[in-house]
């Protein structure tokens, strides 16, 4: 005789009520001190949270399926990396030039992902709401996976090129690497809901776009597979910061009024900051790459005039508007791609990477990118530095610049209303004279001047004797590089002579 009882099945969860459970179901009340004194820093910029509970996360990613897709991804992306190693991939790179964005690339990106795992770690520790501090969690473990898949993506070729060897003693003390470092570290120091605006919103889902696709697209049209690997294991990831920022607006927003004009001046802060930052991935896009896959111009106008402007007429039910001195930055695409490499041209040899001024067809082509302003203000610049260089007196600047206390750029960015006059702006804090680059940095700085000022600018730290030695080339190896090798012009280093040396020999395959 069979026993024809049975136990019923439980219902299998949603995927949504397995994430409630294992999100929503890991937070408790504390007794043994107040939920204020455990919590204590989601108060104080604020902001006001009535529910924690709305907070949504549209992935629903549990811990389990998160390390699942992470493992797959690994497995892909070093395959393809010892590949490459393997079968001296370095060899189908377009030109060695190219190597110089990915030396951009991996001192001043890489730092910033890692810093940002770090504040992501801080940030779930500070928010008593689970939903987002798992979030948090996850965002935090996929920054940390990027530095170090970013560092072995390019590890290869710092055995065959120089200026590869000291990137996070770059990042600490190099002048122009001051610029991401500035911005990390002032997200860093912010608030837990201001740094969650700063990197989830402002850059992640508003500017990223920026800094991946252009940045991706170039590495696989010159040749770059390793770089374009680790592009695209980090896509999904992407995708889901992009949602975290946005979600966020809409939690803060959502959860009371109040909380519109504070997240709003952080939309203003952290837009201009970001897109300062930019301005490295929009010099590599022009000056770079050997072959171009799209202008800075273009990549602004799709990526932040039209989704952007989509982005912000859909908020605009909240009351959220453009961000303040958009317009100044739609004006600036004309022409901060060119002052910037100019910039960096002069000062090569004191920068990590090698700079060249654009052959003629390359001239060419930023002239029809740039049809209102190249020809008019830039070609006429570089073709007299070019007779210069012919004649064997290359201009070189050895003079100190003025540096902008907020973004820390040399003030080599000119007004929009003259673009032959330079962008320069004043404060006074405590009776010292304080400098900006911009309207937009001077509002940065005279809102929080007692951050601001204690910016440790990198030409000051050289008057102060705080670089190495007296001399120059004490001051480019307290930087980590070896002057005239790691520095200086492309067409005299060592890696314009290793690389005609291997291309006038047939291609091997490593054994």
């Amino acid at each position: 005789m069979t026993n024809t009882t049975t136990t019923p099945r439980a219902k299998k969860l949603s995927l949504k009520d397995k994430h409630a459970l294992m999100t929503r179901g890991l937070g408790w009340e504390t007794n043994y001190v107040p939920m204020d004194e455990a919590f204590p820093y989601d108060k104080f910029e604020g902001i006001r949270i009535h529910d924690w509970d709305q907070w949504e996360d549209p992935f629903r990613l549990t811990m389990d399926a998160y390390w699942k897709y992470q493992a797959e991804k690994e497995r892909k992306l070093y395959a393809i990396i010892d590949a490459f190693s393997q079968h001296n991939g370095h060899l189908n790179l377009s030109d060695a030039r190219y190597l110089n964005a990915v030396k951009i690339f991996l001192t001043g990106i890489t730092p910033v992902e890692y810093n940002a795992h770090r504040g992501f770690a801080s940030l779930g520790r500070s928010l008593r709401g689970v939903g987002p501090r798992v979030a948090c969690q996850m965002q935090a473990l996929d920054e940390l996976r990027h530095a170090q898949t970013q560092v072995h993506t390019i590890s290869h070729y710092n055995r065959h090129f120089n200026g590869f060897h000291s990137w996070t003693r770059n990042f600490d003390r190099m002048w122009y690497l001051a610029v991401p470092k500035s911005f990390i570290n002032d997200a860093m120091t912010a608030g837990p809901f201001e740094f969650l605006i700063a990197t989830s919103f402002s850059f992640e889902f508003v500017l990223t776009n920026l800094l991946f696709m252009p940045f991706m697209s170039g590495a696989a049209y010159n040749g770059d597979m390793a770089t374009v690997t680790f592009g695209f294991s980090a896509q999904s990831d992407e995708a889901r910061h992009m949602t975290l920022g946005l979600e966020a607006i809409k939690f803060l927003l959502e959860q009371d009024p109040a909380n519109l004009p504070i997240v709003q001046k952080w939309i203003d802060k952290w837009f201009w900051r970001g897109y300062r930052l930019l301005t490295i991935v929009g010099m590599m896009m022009d000056y770079m790459l050997p072959k171009k896959v799209m202008s800075w111009r273009e990549g602004w106008e799709i990526y932040f005039e039209q989704s952007g402007g989509a982005l912000f007429a859909d908020l605009s039910r909240y009351g959220i508007r453009m961000p303040k001195y958009a317009d100044i930055a739609v004006a600036e695409k004309e022409h901060i791609t060119h002052q910037a490499w100019l910039m960096l041209c002069q000062y090569n040899w004191a920068a990590g990477i090698h700079t060249w001024l654009p052959s003629a067809d390359e001239m060419d082509w930023l002239a029809a990118q740039y049809p209102h302003t190249f020809n008019r203000y830039y070609r006429p610049r570089i073709e007299h530095w070019k007779a210069l260089q012919a004649a064997g007196t290359p201009f070189v600047n050895t003079n100190l610049p003025c540096l902008c206390q907020v973004c820390q750029i040399p003030l080599a960015f000119t007004e929009t209303s003259d673009p032959t006059r330079i962008a320069h702006r004043e404060s006074r804090y405590l009776g010292e004279l304080f400098h900006c680059c911009s309207d937009g940095c001077r509002d940065i700085f005279e809102a929080e001047p007692e951050k601001y000022a204690q910016a440790r600018l990198p030409v000051q730290q050289l008057l102060q004797g705080n670089l190495g030695g007296p001399e120059l080339p004490d001051m480019i190896r307290f930087w980590g590089f070896e002057p005239g090798r790691d520095t200086g012009p492309y067409e005299a280093s060592e890696d314009a002579r290793r690389w005609a040396q291997w291309k006038d020999q047939p291609q091997t395959t490593a054994a």
